[in-house]
């Protein structure tokens, strides 16, 4: 007689993970069906990505740039107090060690009170309120203390202004720092990106950034514009000089410049002392804000926040550091957003 059992049914825990997995696997066949078959970017799509992250570099290196300015400003007047302290404390220790003489002179003689020897403490001022220690001293104490008071005030503002500048020269180093680093990332990630593409792709790129640095010495013309000036035409001319030189983040030449490090050395060249940063730069002489007023020899300033400037080279072109991994060229001044000129 066959056997009529009913079968056994599997367990809930059993049931739950089967139909987990079954889900799961569900899932994945969806999210395997919609995935984009591949994220590599394309040549022109890496470049366009490296060329922005080209230009959020070089407005972090002007940001360097002028961190390392101000540091370096803050450090030579830093020094500057600190040898006034020292200067002041010797005259000091002089004017009391002038009016010890004069009292132990006195004192000997009969001519003060034993009590005028706590004058020569360090701190004569709680000395000078009181009436009843002045009656005692002579006109010639009165002044060396006056004096001794005086100097006392004048250190200790001397001080407080070395160590406020102190605590400034702290924070620009730290902000020196971040912008090393942040300049540092974008160009690692810009350098990432390269190398995620072929060999081929490689050279394509490198070929086209050939051209436009060999650009920079034949087939441009300049036209016939003249030199906003004597020295606008000899920072040019020094600029010039320097064409094919590489750029880098934070140089100010002779074997290798970023954009404001070019234009202040090229006026340097002229005689010329100009400020470090392109944002300083932009402020220094008179704003010429059509390109058609443009001189040789004038800066011009691009983009919304100045981060990039050149040097004006006639018929619309633009003498300047571009960007990491190209040189100092010639560049079609309508390649940035341009912004104005500057006539120093």
């Amino acid at each position: 007689m066959a056997s009529h059992r009913r079968p056994k049914q599997p367990s809930r825990t059993r049931v739950t993970v089967l139909t987990t997995a079954a889900a799961a696997a569900v899932a994945l066949s969806a999210n395997a069906a919609n995935a984009a078959p591949s994220e590599k970017l394309s040549k022109d799509e890496v470049k366009a990505k490296v060329d922005k992250l080209y230009e959020q570099a070089e407005q972090a290196t002007e940001k360097y740039n002028g961190a390392k300015e101000k540091q370096q400003k803050l450090q030579k007047e830093i020094s500057t107090v600190q040898d006034d302290v020292a200067r002041g404390q010797q005259e000091l220790n002089k004017l009391r060690d002038g009016l010890g003489s004069l009292a132990t002179a006195q004192y000997r003689s009969g001519g003060i009170d034993p009590s005028v020897q706590l004058l020569l403490s360090s701190n004569p001022d709680d000395y000078l309120d009181k009436a009843s220690t002045l009656d005692q001293l002579s006109n010639q104490q009165v002044d060396a203390l006056k004096k001794i008071q005086d100097k006392q005030r004048e250190l200790a503002q001397e001080r407080a202004e070395a160590a406020e500048k102190l605590k400034d020269l702290s924070s620009t180093r730290t902000q020196l720092e971040e912008k090393k680093k942040e300049v540092q990332g974008k160009l690692a990630e810009a350098q990432r990106l390269l190398n995620t593409l072929t060999a081929k792709e490689k050279a394509a790129l490198a070929a086209k950034q050939e051209r436009a640095n060999r650009s920079s010495s034949d087939r441009v013309d300049l036209g016939d514009a003249p030199p906003a000036s004597g020295r606008a035409s000899a920072a040019f001319s020094a600029a010039q000089s320097k064409i094919g030189t590489p750029y880098v983040y934070g140089a100010t030449g002779p074997s290798s410049f970023d954009c404001s490090g070019l234009t202040s050395w090229a006026y340097g060249q002229a005689g010329v002392s100009i400020p470090r940063t392109s944002e300083a730069q932009a402020n220094y002489g008179t704003r010429v804000y059509s390109q058609s007023d443009l001189k040789v020899g004038d800066l011009v300033f691009f983009y919304g926040d100045l981060h990039h400037v050149g040097l004006y080279a006639g018929n619309g072109q633009v003498l300047h550091a571009p960007h990491t991994g190209a040189v100092v060229r010639y560049e079609a001044i309508g390649n940035m957003p341009f912004q104005f000129g500057v006539r120093v």
